[in-house]
């Protein structure tokens, strides 16, 4: 039996932080009825990347990943006030996923007042770019202006120019999917309070207080006065040799900082004699841009003619902090991935037979479950949940 088994959540959520959110509680056991518009469905099966580069319904493999596990139901998330079945349907929920505006929580009835008189046992978590009630100029932020307020920007990348766009930095949608983690976690810690009888919770999330969350030293060194607050993209440069540099078959990512760091790396290169202009603590103490550029020059000299997944093995060995940058086939191609069966082959009536990842995460006494993603409204005649209901 998985750990959320017997557990049934409503997703009213039509983005990626919500929908994310239901994925892990869908692979952990739980029931998870999705509602969706008629006719279009969420706003993510429009998004790509899609099957044959074809932009066509069904084909959506963002969609895919997000929704894996789920029932679809079509149900008019965009009216004015709940259709007469919602009542029953939220009678049948132990949890809501939402991520629309506290107005539409109200007019839905599921604002915190309400929720807690009409649904007392109802576990309710909003998840929204700056919380239910953010300054007007943040209403309608993506996950650009999350990132960037929450403090991260400081890290995309040291030293950026400051007279181009600001970076999105790592993963396309990264504050949506540390949110939808953040708040799935909410939403068990309240499903396992243990009290009697079981009280209901409502959790507010906002994706930049998450982000804000995960902004580690810089954030925290700004707070101490150890750091100037300052929009400045030079914030989060240490100054040192750490970069992304081309090998023979891809790129590697180099960290380094502390002489361990530089001893490792003597041993790892095989012509280092142009090491001994250096000091030994260099990077901590004789750190200057020409010694940045003489380093960065001989270790990428070298690199190119490397293969990546080489000399990341040969450099951790070493205690060195260099990694490849992977695609889509080295993952599947990973033997730590292979021995973790974290890919899953599974056949979807429209996408075809593919490779799925699955909980990134082993469970041995509560297994997780993986299925792939539902049509539009595949289970909207036949849900037990909306036995003698209508979806409008």
């Amino acid at each position: 039996m998985s750990a959320l088994s017997g557990i049934t959540v409503l997703e009213l959520a039509e983005g990626v932080a919500g929908e994310y959110c239901g994925k892990l509680l869908a692979e952990l056991g739980a029931q998870v009825i999705k509602l969706e518009r008629p006719g279009c469905g969420s706003p993510t099966r429009r998004m790509g990347p899609f099957v044959d580069s074809v932009d066509a319904p069904e084909s959506s493999g963002l969609f895919a990943f997000l929704n894996m596990g789920k029932h679809s139901v079509e149900y008019d998330l965009g009216a004015a006030s709940p259709p007469a079945s919602f009542s029953r349907l939220l009678e049948k929920a132990d949890v809501v996923i939402d991520d629309h505006s506290a107005q539409w929580l109200t007019d839905w009835g599921l604002d915190e007042d309400a929720a807690a008189q009409s649904h007392p046992e109802l576990v309710l978590c909003s998840i929204t770019p700056f919380g239910l009630n953010p300054p007007e100029d943040r209403q309608f932020a993506e996950d650009l202006q999350v990132f960037h307020t929450s403090g991260l920007g400081y890290h995309t990348p040291s030293g950026a120019d400051e007279g181009r766009p600001p970076l999105k930095g790592a993963g396309r949608f990264l504050p949506s999917y540390e949110a939808g983690m953040e708040a799935a976690l909410c939403i068990i810690a309240c499903l396992s309070d243990g009290s009697e009888p079981f009280q209901g919770r409502f959790i507010e999330v906002s994706k930049q207080s998450v982000m804000a969350s995960r902004s580690d030293y810089v954030l925290a060194q700004m707070i101490a006065g150890d750091m100037d607050v300052s929009p400045s993209r030079h914030q989060f440069d240490l100054g040192g040799p750490a970069g992304i540099f081309p090998c023979q078959d891809g790129f590697v990512y180099l960290w380094m900082s502390a002489p361990a760091h530089w001893e490792a790396l003597h041993q790892l290169i095989d012509d280092n004699s142009w090491m001994a202009d250096f000091p030994d603590r260099w990077m901590e103490l004789e750190c200057t841009p020409e010694r940045v550029a003489t380093c960065r020059q001989h270790i990428g000299a070298w690199l190119k003619n490397q293969h990546k997944q080489e000399i990341e093995e040969a450099a951790q060995k070493l205690g060195l902090i260099l990694v490849a940058v992977n695609n889509v086939g080295d993952l599947l191609a990973s033997p730590q991935y292979q021995y973790r069966h974290y890919f899953a082959e599974m056949a979807h009536s429209k996408l075809g037979t593919t490779h799925y990842p699955t909980a990134p995460y082993t469970l041995s006494k509560t297994p997780t479950q993986a299925a792939v993603s539902p049509l539009l409204g595949q289970h909207t005649a036949d849900l037990d949940i909306l036995a003698g209901g209508t979806t409008s």
